[in-house]
């Protein structure tokens, strides 16, 4: 690795999103946040997009209804052209990604009703896995590691939550197709900092969350994809009255609406998607190319850190190296991960996390994280360890990592 790249203030100097940090609420107290892959920083934007639509909410009451019931559908398309690359009409906001996970999976599942099996692989996203093995056990399937002839679905992750690799999702969705199979993704470790391109790498359907990278807000509602051609031939398992296709008939059965609505269940939460429209709004505004480009540049710039000053303290990498198969974080196993992260928190104000059973993870967002930033997290990661700080934690975890 070139000097250069480890030179901080430099790259720091020459970033062009450098000014965009600047519209991001930074924490009260001094600390250097590297954890914004699990809860992105709030922007200035979504926070008075909140404080606007809640304003409107005072002066409207109910009338507010006549615009905001087609705020899932418009903020879907939003998403989708911003960082999805997908066409108008194949997104909507709803319920949380666990919710849709398993909306897309029965209805798929449905949809292939001679087929035996579901493949997922064994170190997938909890919620992912569970929802899969549930669904499986009710319907008599096997779940598998391997595409077969009997495949039904694949479920696969954009990004692995734990490593930060990134998938092939047009060599993956290939050869489920190749099979006959449907192909889930999750791209909740992806989107806001992979250029994802659902409609040209045939993806069947998606599902991802808004309060990582496009830091929508804590909890904030989720979105679906499903591809236009597959839409209709699916139906969703909860016919809530969002999904009915005239809802306000109140009418004695039930009829899916035409296109991605079907897969709207209940009421949306509104000031959740104002907050989403915005935030994704400025996502729009830097650009998905751009924001890719430093991504790959701050995690070349951790490895390349982490190599030179932790290597030597028992850290290894577990990412790839290869920065277009590597995700928006870097994964470092060390055995005591757990207790190391507790010591950066209270002894350096450096927030990062931990995932089982080794792994301590930098999140590093491009739009608000600086490449100084990183370059003090590694600093403190070694002075924890050599002053044995992480020795004065026990080994449970707390419920929270």
């Amino acid at each position: 690795m070139a000097a250069a790249t480890l030179d901080s203030a430099a790259l720091d100097a020459a970033d062009p999103l450098s000014a965009v940090l600047g519209r991001f609420a930074q924490p009260d107290r001094q600390m250097v946040y590297m954890d914004g892959n699990s809860l992105g920083m709030p922007s200035h934007d979504a926070i008075d997009a909140i404080s606007g639509r809640a304003d409107e909410w005072r002066r409207r009451l109910v009338a507010g209804w006549s615009d905001w019931i087609e705020l899932p559908a418009a903020v879907g398309d939003l998403i989708g052209e911003a960082v999805l690359g997908a066409a108008a009409g194949q997104v909507v906001v709803s319920d949380s990604t666990t919710v849709n996970l398993y909306k897309l999976a029965s209805a798929a599942l449905d949809a292939r009703p001679d087929r035996r099996s579901v493949v997922i692989d064994g170190d997938e996203f909890p919620t992912d896995r569970y929802v899969l093995a549930g669904l499986a056990q009710r319907r008599g399937l096997d779940v598998r590691h391997e595409v077969g002839d009997d495949t039904a679905l694949v479920v696969c992750s954009h990004v692995d939550y734990r490593t930060g690799e990134l998938r092939d999702m047009a060599a993956h969705s290939a050869a489920a197709h190749a099979c006959g199979a449907l192909i889930l993704w999750d791209v909740s470790h992806s989107v806001g900092v992979v250029d994802v391109r659902l409609d040209r790498d045939q993806a069947d359907m998606a599902v991802g969350c808004t309060y990582k990278y496009l830091s929508a807000g804590p909890g904030a509602p989720a979105f679906l994809y499903v591809r236009r051609e597959l839409c209709d031939a699916l139906r969703s398992p909860i016919q809530g009255w969002f999904g009915q296709r005239d809802q306000f008939a109140m009418g004695e059965h039930y009829q899916p609406a035409d296109g991605i609505d079907r897969f709207l269940t209940g009421t949306p939460s509104v000031l959740d998607l104002a907050s989403i429209e915005a935030a994704v709004r400025l996502v729009a505004e830097v650009g998905i190319e751009a924001i890719r480009a430093k991504s790959r540049l701050l995690t070349a710039h951790a490895i390349a850190i982490a190599d030179r000053d932790l290597s030597d303290i028992g850290f290894s990498l577990a990412s790839p190296r290869d920065g277009a198969r590597r995700g928006g974080h870097v994964a470092l196993r060390h055995e005591d991960a757990w207790r190391i992260t507790r010591g950066l928190v209270d002894h350096e104000s450096v927030l990062t996390d931990f995932r089982e059973p080794d792994i301590l993870r930098l999140g590093l967002p491009p739009l608000t994280t600086r490449f100084a930033d990183v370059q003090h997290a590694v600093a403190a990661t070694r002075r924890v360890v050599e002053r044995r700080l992480h020795l004065n934690y026990g080994r449970a975890r707390s419920r929270v990592t």
